[in-house]
């Protein structure tokens, strides 16, 4: 059921050139060089210290490690983490 309604969202995108992440309800993760990443339409803030961030979104949980990171910006709808950023992804 879930796989029907994601294809259908996705086919709803294509045709009216509408964002994948909002219609499907996806995070948009976006990184700028190896010291900011930036996670729109996230859920909730899991774990947050100056090595390790978890992130929870509706893909799943997304993990960023690094040294002296930082929320530089953090609202409702978006996460911006600095810092040095060592390895990301999400946990399977």
């Amino acid at each position: 059921m879930k796989r029907e309604r994601d294809g259908f969202r996705s086919k709803i995108s294509n045709l009216f050139e509408l964002p994948k992440e909002i219609v499907m309800d996806l995070p948009l993760i976006t990184m700028i060089g190896s010291q900011e990443l930036s996670i729109e339409n996230y859920k909730s803030l899991v774990e947050y210290s100056d090595t390790l961030v978890r992130v929870n979104t509706s893909s799943g949980i997304f993990k960023i490690e690094g040294r002296k990171l930082s929320l530089k910006h953090l609202t409702s709808e978006s996460v911006t983490i600095t810092g040095i950023l060592t390895n990301f992804g999400y946990i399977i």
